[in-house]
């Protein structure tokens, strides 16, 4: 059973989230003034109700959006976090969009317990049942549809939260073709098969790890599909720098070095459940970076997929070296378009902050409508350029067709996306630098929890419908 149902009516709960517009008169029987609320936008007041145990009042812009409609609910959940059955009244709205209610509800009532023990999960309250009050035409199946789409992001943020140690490459593949849905094709590639097809960029990422790299690729194909679209992710299920040690403070959060991968697979299983009338190929890149007798070296030689050849700089920018080969693969499906998620840069943070995904590519109306599908989404995105310069310095390797590694400690986004551009010819390409807002190492805020966000992946199915 879903944990979402809509309904005519709310039954008995332990909670109501109540959306007020600002401006609306308030309801009487309260002493709004004692507690400080006036309905101004952003207020939230709990008050004891007749319909629940709590109340919790939620003011919102009078002409709320989707995202506005979502942080709101979030807000609401964060104010009675005590309570198991919860009722949505977004009656009093204009233009109440069930949808966004119902994937707040679900992405705000994400907990990770897998690890947590026995008296730890008596302490904390996990969301058992969410009813919203709504009886617009067509409603039932539009909050379906956005239950889909917020499990498959809390899909992600499971895989992006989990010890790096109890998902290493294998398990990793593993995991993707066990909750594959139906219609989701599976092939996994051992060390044995990426040797045979030339994927030296993930094999040489690797290598200095005992549990061996894998590549997943994940086919979606609706009869009838006339459009195709490539999905790639990078896939480093923890990154230690490699040879080019990170500190040991940098390494905390490395286990979200797949958050890519993590994405791009979970947006297809989304996309199979609701039956969108596309193609979608995708591509997880996935390796361990650990320094060894074996590890790549900065200054070796990888030969890529493609064929061209790379000179390695530095061993801790190792996701430019997996999405290549993965890239190639993609442009051999010969797709309409192709999309690749990573978290790739800490460039794209300083620039862009850590919740922005940077946007780069070869394909204008491509990005614009990838920047379209995030807003729609509510998931934050900004284009950034490349540009003519940063193209120069990739081909500057003395040795190599490619340097991998930006000569100067300038514009590394930008760098990282020319390296990426030299790998898919002259396909229709977006790149998605995820570094920042993949994982939250800050306090819990709106529909966003601490850990694992699930970034990427409501943009990409949003994305796939609208090309579809």
């Amino acid at each position: 059973m879903s944990l979402v149902q809509l309904s005519a009516s709310l039954p008995s709960v332990d909670a109501v989230i109540a959306l007020l517009p600002s401006g609306s008169e308030l309801p009487s029987g309260t002493p709004w003034s004692a507690l400080g609320f006036t309905g101004e936008t952003g207020q939230v007041a709990v008050v004891p109700s007749g319909d629940a145990q709590l109340t919790a009042w939620v003011s919102l812009p009078a002409d709320a959006s989707a995202e506005q409609q979502r942080r709101a609910v979030a807000k609401g959940l964060r104010a009675v976090p005590k309570a198991t059955t919860i009722g949505i009244d977004p009656s009093r709205v204009a233009e109440p969009d069930l949808a966004a209610i119902a994937e707040a509800a679900v992405l705000t009532a994400y907990a990770y317990l897998e690890y947590k023990g026995e008296k730890a999960r008596e302490k904390t309250t996990v969301v058992e049942s969410v009813t919203i009050l709504g009886e617009q035409d067509g409603a039932a199946a539009l909050v379906e549809e956005a239950v889909i789409v917020a499990e498959a992001t809390c899909l992600a943020r499971d895989w992006v939260n989990t010890p790096p140690a109890d998902l290493r490459p294998p398990a990793f593949a593993d995991a993707i073709g066990a909750t594959a849905p139906e219609g989701v094709t599976v092939e996994v590639w051992d060390e044995a098969r990426l040797e045979q097809e030339r994927c030296g960029g993930i094999l040489g990422v690797g290598r200095g790890s005992e549990a061996p790299p894998r590549l997943v690729r994940l086919e979606y194909a609706p009869e009838g599909a006339t459009k195709h679209l490539a999905l790639v992710g990078k896939g480093i299920t923890f990154d230690s720098g490699g040879l080019s040690l990170k500190p040991g403070a940098s390494m905390m959060t490395m286990k979200c070095d797949m958050g890519g991968a993590a994405a791009i697979v979970a947006a297809t299983h989304a996309i199979a459940r609701l039956g969108l009338p596309i193609r979608v190929t995708a591509f997880a890149c996935i390796a361990e970076n650990l320094p060894s007798g074996t590890a790549t070296r900065p200054g070796d030689v990888l030969r890529m997929r493609s064929g061209a050849t790379v000179e390695v700089h530095n061993t801790d920018a190792e996701g430019r070296l997996v999405l290549a080969d993965g890239l190639a693969l993609a442009v051999e499906a010969e797709p309409d378009h192709i999309v690749d998620a990573a978290t790739l840069t800490g460039a794209a943070m300083v620039a862009l902050g850590t919740r922005t995904t940077a946007v780069l590519g070869n394909d204008t109306d491509l990005e614009e409508r990838v920047l379209a599908a995030g807003e729609a989404a509510g998931e934050p995105m900004w284009r950034l350029p490349i540009t003519e310069e940063i193209i120069s310095a990739v081909s500057t390797s003395s040795i190599a067709d490619l340097r991998q590694h930006n000569p100067k400690p300038y514009g590394g986004t930008l760098y990282a996306a020319a390296f990426l551009r030299e790998f898919v010819a002259e396909r229709s390409w977006a790149h998605l630098d995820i570094a920042g807002p993949a994982f939250n190492d800050a306090g819990a805020f709106d529909y966003t929890p601490v850990g694992g966000t699930g970034a990427g992946v409501r943009t990409l199915v949003r994305l796939a419908r609208d090309l579809g």
